[in-house]
């Protein structure tokens, strides 16, 4: 749009200066008796066109500004000479992207229960907090392996240009096929990777065995979602967080240059602001960041910031293709277990919002923990909990 914009500008500032140049010359043929009268007004624009000019081209310098601002960053390649060295395995897809994974637990060849793990927002495949934060004992025990990946755009994933709800769901589904983890697997999502859960209940749910979703985040604009509700629960959010769901919303285009500019304060999330921890947040954190060696926590962004956050905010809070209050039960008879984990202290998942979207859906098993924040499965025993959960049926 911008490129055409200032096209035209140009083509009407050249026009200007074509016409002022006939009129002058015009002038000069039919008044040459006056020439000489009139040689100092002739010499120079008219103040009216002056004006118009100086404007346009400050218009146009601004939209050419603006455009630039608002376009990121090509990505950094991935095992090129400038670029992130490729450190993990990965497979090839059907598109020519690659997926970085990592493989947690029992070898899968012996293994009883096998888990896709789905990372959330500014995270990687290191962080699975329930492979790292369950009970080897248990995962031994229950024969469980675990295999996390860097979602597109993450840590050594390739981006994906077209990503789509449904394209994220088809990505897992052509991980399991060629890792063999069998016909059917259990999928669980953690925060925003619980929104990637959801897509796998909407478009794969014949391939899978069982889903948890812990403290998924949820999009303040699906269809079924009360508008009162939705609303006051969005007010409750910073300011700063509402501004920057609001631009990835209505105004995706416009996400990276809102996310880096620095006339506003933007995304808490993004800023890594300690405002949005509860107090049993703050005391999880040095079990939260006891795993998060420098090295693999400089892995979320490096291919840039928007393949990677502001895609995810394009994506997770843009106009979904379908509304999860609509997921009909994939286990009819009751032979799998869909499970949504949720802190009631959590200040960046409004746990209002949760508890209605559990209320339209009665076949899924909801566990509420009172005092409980953002990052409640790092504490002590609840992976091992949500496991038991998901395989067991155990609460």
């Amino acid at each position: 749009m911008y490129p055409y914009v200032q096209h035209v500008f140009v083509n009407k500032i050249s026009n200007y200066f074509v016409i002022d140049d006939k009129n002058m010359m015009n002038s000069k043929d039919r008044n040459t008796n006056d020439m000489e009268a009139k040689s100092d007004s002739s010499s120079s624009f008219p103040p009216g066109i002056i004006k118009k000019s100086l404007l346009i081209i400050f218009v146009n310098g601004f939209l050419a500004w603006a455009y630039q601002a608002a376009c990121p960053p090509p990505p950094k390649k991935l095992g090129s000479p400038d670029g992130p060295p490729i450190t993990s395995p990965r497979i090839k897809l059907r598109d020519g992207r690659h997926l970085s994974y990592k493989e947690y637990g029992v070898p899968k060849e012996v293994a009883k229960y096998k888990i896709i793990y789905v990372h959330g927002f500014d995270s990687n495949k290191h962080f699975a907090v329930v492979a790292t934060s369950a009970s080897w004992a248990l995962i031994e025990e229950l024969g469980i392996h675990i295999v996390s990946f860097d979602r597109p755009g993450y840590g050594e994933s390739d981006p994906n240009p077209n990503q789509t709800l449904k394209s994220s769901a088809l990505d897992i589904e052509e991980l399991a096929d060629q890792l063999g983890l069998g016909s059917k697997f259990y999928v669980v999502g953690f925060s925003m990777g619980g929104q990637v859960t959801w897509t796998c209940l909407k478009y794969i749910p014949h391939r899978l065995a069982g889903a948890t979703l812990i403290a998924p985040v949820v999009n303040y604009w699906w269809p079924r979602l009360p508008m009162k509700l939705s609303q006051e629960a969005y007010s409750k959010q910073f300011i700063q967080d509402q501004w920057s769901l609001r631009v990835a919303h209505y105004l995706p285009w416009l996400t990276y240059w809102w996310n880096t500019q620095r006339f506003f304060p933007s995304s808490t999330l993004i800023a890594n602001s300690p405002d949005i921890l509860s107090p049993q947040d703050i005391q999880l954190l040095p079990k939260f960041t006891a795993g998060r060696a420098p090295l693999l926590e400089g892995q979320i962004r490096q291919q840039g910031e928007y393949e990677s956050l502001h895609r995810d905010l394009n994506i997770g809070f843009g106009t979904w293709e379908f509304d999860p209050m609509e997921i009909e039960n994939p286990f009819p008879n009751n032979k799998g277990s869909i499970d949504i984990w949720m802190g009631d202290d959590d200040k960046i998942v409004p746990v209002t919002l949760q508890r209605y979207i559990a209320k339209q859906l009665p076949w899924i098993n909801y566990h509420e923990l009172k005092g409980a924040g953002h990052l409640f499965p790092y504490a002590d025993g609840i992976s091992d909990a949500i496991l038991k959960a998901l395989l067991l049926g155990k609460s």
